[in-house]
C-alpha cells in the first residue's frame, strides 16, 4: 500500500533486511527491539533499544554502517527503580547534547511514566541523572515516547494505556504534547486511536513521524494480539490529529523507526518476530523513491 499524494512511505521489504541486534535467546518474551535512532556529527549511527530477557534493560549502541553495532552504555531497570523499562527515545538537543527519554513501569502496578536523562555524549547517558517529564496519573500509564525537535518546538507522541478496567490495561492510544525545552510539556490530548471493527480496534501506538507529518503506528485488533502488533500508516490533520490510512496493516513488524538520512535515503529499524516467539531488532536501508524498483 502507498499514499498516492506523497512519495512512498519507507517500509520494511523495500530494502535488504539485516539483523542489527539478535534476540537474546529463543522463546517468548525474549526480545531485542523497540528502537530509536539518531545520527552523530561524525556520521555514525547511535541506536537506543530495549532488551527483554528475564530482566529488562535499555541499551545504547554505535555503528559506522547502521548494521553492526557496538554497545556503549547499558541502563538496567534498577537504574530507574522500575519493574520494567520499555521503548526509549533518543534525541539530539539544539546545542548538540543527547537526551534519552525512558519508559518506566511503576512496581506493583500497571502504571508507566517517562523520565529523561541528558549528557554531552551517548556514552555518558549511563550515569546521567533522571528527571520525570511525563508522570501519567492514577488513570493512565504513559510510555513508548516518540520525540522530535523541528528547530523551534519540541514535539512528543505518547502511548497512553487506560487503567480504569483491571485486566484491560493493554488498550492504547496516542497523545500529543509540545514543549519549548523538551522538559516541561503542554498536553494536547489524544490524536490517534484504533477503529472499532478494524485491524487496530484494540489500540494505536505511534512509532515514527516523518518531517512531512506522515506517521507509522502499531495496532492490533484484540487483547490476544498483545505483543503481536503490526504496522499501519496515518496522515496528519488539523490540531495534530492523525488519520489512519484505510485498509489493513502495511508490515508485519512492530516499533518501526524511520531515520531520514542526508542523501535522501532512510534507515529503518524495527522489531520482528521469529517463529519461536523471540524478537530480533532488524534494519533496512531504503533508497529514495526515484531509485525504488
Amino acid at each position: 500500500m502507498t499514499i498516492t499524494t506523497h512519495p512512498p512511505f519507507p517500509l520494511p521489504g523495500q530494502g535488504r533486511s539485516e539483523i542489527a541486534v539478535p534476540a537474546p535467546g529463543p522463546g517468548p518474551q525474549r526480545w531485542a527491539g523497540a528502537p530509536s535512532a539518531a545520527l552523530d556529527d561524525d556520521g555514525t549511527y547511535v541506536l537506543a533499544y530495549r532488551v527483554r530477557d528475564g530482566e529488562d534493560h535499555n541499551v545504547i549502541a554505535r555503528s559506522a554502517d547502521g548494521e553492526r553495532f557496538t554497545t556503549v552504555a547499558l541502563l538496567p531497570r534498577d537504574r530507574f527503580r522500575a519493574a520494567m523499562v520499555e521503548r526509549p527515545a533518543l534525541v539530539r538537543t539544539p546545542s548538540g547534547r543527547w537526551r534519552l527519554y525512558v519508559s518506566c513501569a511503576t512496581p506493583g502496578t500497571k502504571h508507566w511514566w517517562i523520565g529523561v536523562l541528558e549528557a554531552a555524549a551517548p556514552e555518558d547517558l549511563a550515569t546521567a541523572g533522571v528527571r520525570t517529564v511525563f508522570a501519567g496519573d492514577p488513570r493512565t500509564g504513559v510510555k513508548d515516547p516518540v520525540i522530535r525537535h523541528d528547530g523551534r518546538t519540541w514535539r512528543a507522541w505518547l502511548c497512553c494505556h487506560p487503567l480504569d478496567l483491571p485486566g484491560a490495561e493493554d488498550r492504547m492510544s496516542t497523545a500529543y504534547a509540545t514543549s519549548q525545552d523538551g522538559l516541561t510539556w503542554r498536553r494536547h490530548g489524544t490524536v490517534l486511536t484504533g477503529r472499532p471493527g478494524a485491524w487496530d480496534a484494540r489500540g494505536a501506538r505511534l512509532t515514527s513521524v516523518l518531517p512531512d507529518g506522515r506517521a507509522c503506528y502499531d495496532g492490533r485488533a484484540s487483547a490476544a494480539e498483545n505483543w503481536r502488533e503490526r504496522t499501519g500508516l496515518a496522515l496528519p490533520g488539523a490540531s495534530g490529529l492523525l488519520t489512519p490510512v484505510t485498509g489493513g496493516p502495511v508490515a508485519d513488524v512492530r516499533y518501526l523507526e524511520v531515520l531520514p538520512l542526508p542523501d535522501g535515503t532512510h534507515r529503518l529499524f524495527y522489531e520482528a518476530r521469529r517463529p519461536d516467539g523471540s524478537h530480533d531488532l532488524r534494519t533496512e536501508l531504503i533508497p529514495p523513491p526515484n531509485r525504488l524498483s
